[in-house]
């Protein structure tokens, strides 16, 4: 996809909530429908950070919003961005506002961002012809990140150097490889597999605060004219 396409947009970390996320669900959720609110809080009961997908440097939109959709699709909750030589763009009409509901996370450097991960107790893994093990056994990690490299160079060497282990999807064909996000799109559906929702209840709450400012037309003005009422 050209990068000068009319409908792209740079994905960016959520901002803060405006107001206690408390209030702002107090302000919201009578608004939704039934259904609605049903379905928020079934889609943040399932979502998790055990497996993290780290974008290295993709320059082509229609990768990244894949891999957006891709994640709210399966239940991740964030997607890892490292900076590469040109600014990370997603397309929109690929995302289908997607990056609404993920957290995007941006790191300056590969080392930066395993070093993050580490701390967090995630195993970094990048794929690899030969590697250790298959998509399917990721399931088996507490924690987990996957690594994506550049459509044309690939994951660079630092990140590979500093990586836990390799894996691999298995091919039966000609081909060797995979478009990146249909390789990303493989390997969350087998890491994801099996796991329950694991965030913390403030997460869970703050979660269904910003599903609702996204949900609700004017969602600010009424929780602000909420929040002046409750004053008066």
């Amino acid at each position: 996809m050209r990068r000068d396409a009319t409908d792209l947009f740079a994905p960016e970390q959520a901002p803060d909530l405006p107001f206690a996320a408390e209030t702002v669900i107090a302000a919201l959720d009578p608004l939704l429908s039934g259904a609605r609110r049903e379905r928020i809080e079934s889609v943040i009961a399932a979502r998790s950070r055990s497996v993290l997908p780290v974008l290295d440097g993709l320059i082509d939109p229609h990768n990244v919003a894949a891999v957006l959709r891709s994640a709210d699709a399966f239940g991740v909750q964030e997607v890892h961005l490292i900076e590469g030589e040109v600014p990370f763009l997603a397309s929109n009409r690929i995302a289908q506002g997607t990056e609404r509901w993920v957290d995007v996370v941006r790191h300056a450097s590969a080392h930066g961002c395993v070093t993050a991960l580490r701390e967090r107790g995630y195993r970094v893994y990048v794929a690899a012809m030969n590697g250790a093990v298959q998509p399917e056994d990721l399931a088996s990690e507490a924690r987990v990140a996957v690594v994506f490299g550049n459509e044309h160079a690939g994951v660079r060497a630092e990140l590979s150097a500093l990586a836990d282990d390799t894996y691999t999807i298995p091919m039966r064909g000609f081909v060797q490889s995979l478009n990146v996000s249909v390789a990303a799109a493989i390997t969350l559906a087998s890491a994801m597999r099996g796991r329950r929702g694991d965030l913390s209840t403030q997460e869970r709450l703050t979660l269904h605060a910003r599903y609702l400012l996204s949900s609700v037309p004017r969602a600010q003005e009424i929780v602000a004219e909420h929040v002046r009422r409750l004053g008066a």
